[in-house]
């Protein structure tokens, strides 16, 4: 299940955005999902789930 939430950015951070998700063909929540999910990836609190399939299969 998803959860929803009001997030304030200022104008010139939201055209970034929204340029940035369009130059990668997703929608702007699209792209916020996306790095924070790359983001919690990097910092190790969560795991990968490539890298588990691809050690699951070794």
């Amino acid at each position: 299940m998803k959860k929803s939430f009001v997030l304030r950015l200022d104008d010139e951070m939201y055209k970034l955005l929204e340029k940035w998700a369009a130059d990668e063909f997703r929608s702007v929540n699209g792209q916020l999902e996306y790095i924070i999910n790359q983001s919690l990836i990097n910092s190790g609190r969560k795991k990968n789930k490539t890298d588990n399939q691809s050690t699951d299969k070794k």
